[in-house]
């Protein structure tokens, strides 16, 4: 299907050459990342937030391997490409594309966007990609934290209410 949300999941080498010309063009590049195992209600106030700092949105998705590291070995639930998918399908996303590392620093290091953006939970002077981007001359935004809605809560309500009815799934 050409022109399909599939076109939106992009390489890094897309990326890096699509922000170039965007930024040619006097465009805003803004770039966010994370494991986006289950969407929820917080990753949309999120994304939508995220879009508005910039003209473009990209999100960078961790593989199943980097994820797997980060949130240990029941997780993702979702497979890598379902995750960028459904993102590419949400109204603020215009690209996403996938990284294997357990930060987005060498991704960033090669699509250089304007703007990075993390969530409230993040401080900017901890984060580790700060000095990466702002050496490019990007800026790092820190936008408000939704509060109490994570993918981690979700896997533990369900794993509670499997346990709490004797594991049947009535």
């Amino acid at each position: 299907m050409v022109g399909g949300i599939e076109d939106m999941i992009l390489s890094k080498e897309t990326a890096a050459k699509l922000v170039q010309e965007l930024k040619l063009q006097g465009k805003k590049v803004v770039f966010t990342n994370g494991c986006f195992d289950i969407l929820h209600v917080g990753h949309l106030r999120y994304l939508n937030e995220a879009k508005k700092q910039g003209d473009v949105l990209i999100v960078g998705v961790n593989s199943d391997n980097s994820v797997k590291k980060l949130k240990g070995p029941t997780r993702p639930i979702n497979n890598e490409i379902d995750r960028a998918e459904m993102l590419s399908g949400l109204k603020a996303v215009d690209f996403t594309l996938i990284f294997d590392e357990l930060t987005p620093i060498e991704t960033l290091e090669k699509i250089k966007p304007s703007i990075h953006v993390k969530g409230g939970d993040y401080k900017k002077e901890e984060l580790p990609e700060t000095t990466t981007v702002e050496k490019n001359g990007g800026e790092v935004r820190i936008l408000a934290f939704v509060e109490g809605k994570s993918t981690t809560n979700i896997v533990n309500k369900i794993q509670f209410k499997n346990n709490d009815n004797g594991g049947n799934n009535e």
